[in-house]
């Protein structure tokens, strides 16, 4: 079993060390900075939870107050305040009060264009395998 695990990894790796300086070099001088891959990785753990995701479905459709969003999710009231929350320090939730009533809105639509888009991606990734 462990021949046949070494003989997949030589399958896939180069038989001789070697590379293109020039494309490697090219590569390395415009690749994005260490702190911002590191926020990137933050952002994508964010919505790495798919009750976020769920969350940012249902404000792609429109402000809602957090008991629509709660009743959406099927969680409590607080549950979903916590969620919303998370959301909203990282700049992704807009909200505002009105009277006794708390709304939240995307606070950039792009967003939920852009996990629109990674769900067709999903599904054609899907489709293929």
């Amino acid at each position: 079993m462990k021949a046949q695990a070494k003989n997949n990894v030589s399958e896939e790796t180069c038989k001789v060390v070697c590379f293109n300086e020039e494309l490697v070099k090219e590569i390395k001088d415009s690749m994005v900075a260490e702190e911002e891959l590191q926020d990137l990785g933050e952002f994508y753990k964010l919505l790495g939870n798919p009750t976020r995701l769920k969350i940012i479905f249902a404000l792609g459709k429109g402000e809602l107050c957090v008991c629509d969003v709660a009743h959406i999710l099927g969680l409590s009231i607080p549950a979903t305040s916590q969620q919303l929350k998370l959301l909203r320090q990282r700049g992704l939730l807009g909200h505002r009060n009105d009277g006794r009533m708390t709304y939240y809105s995307l606070a950039k639509p792009r967003l939920f264009e852009a996990i629109q888009s990674d769900v067709a991606f999903v599904e054609k990734s899907d489709a293929k395998a």
